[in-house]
């Protein structure tokens, strides 16, 4: 479905940021893209979406293509017509609009009243906590409501593929589950494919079939999530893991190992 060549992105024409990013996404998966700050993770999804074009941003090698055309040239209003939406980090939304309101900003690319309509109802079955908020100016929801919000204002476009970026940030481990419950059942009922970005490594290798670790702007490692789960790094780096008995001191080895092993 979705195919990532190669792709370096610039800012202001002269920032390097992404290294020769290749990746994929097949329809109806969901995969995750596992690094830390400042990885290149939300600059890979902006490059995806064609949102790089509102921050100077440009891909200025490789290419990316979805559903078997070139895309990373277009604007972003027509990538999202071609089917991808992105839900940005921290659960952005229109702080003036209320729930409902923010819904329908989600559904622009959709002419259909009765699609409009058919999405509303599918998205009030996935949150019945936003229907109850539906009058509610957005700037005063707490951050678990505003995730849900961003999750269903995406649903509104009936995506083929969703662009998440750090569904976890900020929310209570319980939270957090049930998001990564209902991204699950939604790529489950909705076939729709997901592309993850995520810091919290348990949850999102729990959740996808596949995985990336980006660091520095390039893919360091790539496998299953069962692989992923298992390899020693992850658990060292990722999953705060270390075999039993061994000391380690993180502010010494920490960044040589990673380069020595992965690059």
């Amino acid at each position: 479905m979705l195919k990532l060549n190669n792709i370096e992105v610039r800012y202001s024409n002269v920032i390097l940021v992404l290294r020769g990013i290749s990746l994929e996404v097949k329809a109806g998966a969901i995969i995750s893209m596992l690094g830390g700050n400042g990885a290149g993770k939300t600059t890979t999804l902006k490059a995806i979406s064609g949102l790089l074009h509102t921050e100077e941003g440009e891909v200025t090698d490789g290419s990316i293509e979805f559903e078997g055309v070139r895309i990373d040239r277009l604007n972003p209003e027509d990538i999202a017509r071609k089917g991808i939406i992105q839900v940005m980090e921290g659960g952005q939304v229109l702080e003036h609009l209320n729930t409902e309101e923010n819904l329908l900003a989600g559904a622009a690319v959709i002419r259909s009243r009765s699609e409009i309509k058919r999405g509303l109802k599918t998205v009030y079955g996935y949150f019945p906590r936003l229907q109850t908020l539906r009058q509610k100016t957005s700037g005063y929801l707490s951050g678990g409501e505003r995730q849900m919000l961003g999750i269903g204002r995406a649903l509104m476009a009936h995506p083929k593929l969703i662009l998440l970026d750090e569904p976890s940030l900020g929310l209570a481990p319980i939270l957090v589950k049930s998001i990564f419950d209902i991204v699950r059942m939604i790529n489950t009922i909705e076939k729709t494919s997901v592309l993850l970005v995520e810091q919290n490594a348990r949850a999102a290798l729990s959740l996808a079939e596949y995985g990336y670790v980006i660091e520095n702007g390039r893919v360091v490692l790539d496998g299953t999530a069962c692989a992923l789960s298992e390899n020693e790094d992850i658990k060292e780096f990722y999953l705060g893991l270390s075999a039993v008995g061994e000391k380690k001191s993180y502010r010494d080895i920490k960044h040589y190992r990673r380069r020595k092993r992965w690059l």
